[in-house]
């Protein structure tokens, strides 16, 4: 038996821009053309809206490719990630492997049956009840009614929706959609998995237990192909990884050296993302104090986005309009890459400082940042009196690099702070 589970070459798919044309066929699509009959060509000749979409779409070139020959070989109990930027490639990937939508150029060859778990509402008919999608998705990987019968039990419990097994599940929440999504392609017997980044859905509690169960699943001799931005996540679950830029694979390889080099070009471009953020006024405008802008800078007071570990950051927060009290404090709270709080601050709650309503413009120094390799969002909020009165999420965000401690990145399960600690023999 071949130890290849799945071998793809030369790989392309292409689409047109605009879509295809399909033919009419049913009552909705003939309303749908009799409406857009009403953009045509009016009475005293001029072009309708319709006829100037349509010159500008014959203007434009007509195709794109969405991956464009793409080489990779994965192996049976394998667990790959695949990264890349939105719009890369990745879930195309994805889709052509599910069998979702055909390739344009290459070759496929599977060893083995397919499960996957792509956006939400792939692979469920939404008129029959959460019961009867577990032994239809079961009946499409070939098993028999006894072995989903098997499975079921267990099945409904990971997925926590007893009570609604046998309600539509047009009824359920993305919540609970995903969940017992989730739970089917990892509990039924295929051989390969495939997973989009769906998983980013669910709450926090779930998301670990789903990356606890790829884990196992993977222990277990189960070939996983895992799309995802979390790139912690892919360190921990990965042992090779695919990187696809603009359709092509740009490198494939051990995961955290291809992780760590993905992250590079990504803080490399963040050079250019602004380090000083204007709010926009549909933001602000019916809030009576707000904060208007925040900036972030070095230790030298420069305007910096790049941090390295032990380094400390300034943020100067500008606020505006009526503090609807004598004074005001000012929180902020920052986030991990996987949405976790990591820390936190309040000048009026911790440190019993407050600002005068005629003061517009604080520093906020925060630091050393004892923070691991990884990427940042700030959060801030203005507080007066009892009363919060405005919070601006992911205001500004930052990269720690070169940190000492870990320098190579964290895994799933490594913090995210370094506490300070020794270590020494004792008597």
């Amino acid at each position: 038996m071949s130890d290849v589970a799945i071998s793809i070459t030369g790989l392309g798919k292409r689409y047109r821009y605009g879509g295809a044309a399909p033919l009419n066929t049913n009552l909705r699509a003939d309303i749908t053309d009799w409406a857009k009959g009403l953009f045509r060509r009016n009475s005293k000749g001029h072009p309708t809206l319709q006829e100037i979409h349509e010159q500008h779409l014959s203007a434009s070139p007509e195709y794109f490719w969405a991956l464009k020959d793409v080489n990779l070989e994965v192996k049976r109990g394998e667990v790959v990630g695949i990264i890349g930027r939105n719009g890369a490639g990745k879930s195309t990937l994805l889709k052509i492997l599910s069998r979702i939508t055909p390739p344009t150029t290459g070759r496929i060859e599977y060893h083995g049956r397919i499960a996957s778990l792509l956006e939400v509402g792939t692979g469920f008919h939404r008129e029959l009840t959460g019961r009867e999608n577990i032994f239809l998705n079961g009946s499409i990987l070939g098993m028999k009614r006894a072995e989903i019968a098997r499975k079921f039990d267990e099945i409904v419990a990971f997925a926590e929706v007893e009570k609604f097994i046998d309600t539509p599940v047009k009824f359920y929440s993305s919540g609970m959609y995903v969940r017992l999504a989730f739970a089917v392609a990892a509990h039924l017997e295929s051989e390969i998995l495939l997973v989009d980044e769906v998983l980013a859905v669910g709450d926090i509690t779930f998301r670990k237990k789903c990356l606890g169960k790829m884990q196992d699943i993977s222990h277990g001799g189960r070939t996983v192909l895992f799309i995802s931005h979390d790139m912690g996540a892919i360190r921990g679950l990965c042992e090779n990884v695919s990187w696809i830029d603009n359709g092509r694979i740009r490198l494939v390889g051990n995961a955290c050296d291809v992780v760590g080099e993905y992250e590079q070009t990504q803080i490399r471009s963040s050079t250019n993302e602004p380090s000083f953020r204007e709010r926009s006024e549909d933001d602000a405008k019916h809030l009576e104090f707000y904060i208007s802008s925040v900036e972030m800078r070095d230790q030298q007071g420069r305007l910096a986005n790049i941090f390295k570990y032990h380094e400390k950051l300034s943020l100067v927060v500008s606020v505006n309009g009526n503090v609807p009290s004598d004074h005001y404090s000012i929180e902020f709270r920052i986030y991990g890459q996987a949405g976790e709080l990591v820390a936190m601050g309040a000048s009026g709650a911790y440190h019993d400082i407050f600002f005068d309503k005629a003061i517009k413009r604080i520093r906020v120094e925060i630091g050393p940042l004892t923070l691991t390799n990884g990427h940042y969002l700030i959060s801030l909020s203005l507080v007066a009196g009892t009363l919060r009165t405005d919070s601006w999420s992911n205001a500004c965000s930052f990269h720690i690099v070169e940190c000492q401690p870990f320098a190579h990145g964290r895994d799933l399960n490594d913090a995210v702070c370094v506490l300070q600690q020794s270590f020494q023999a004792s008597e």
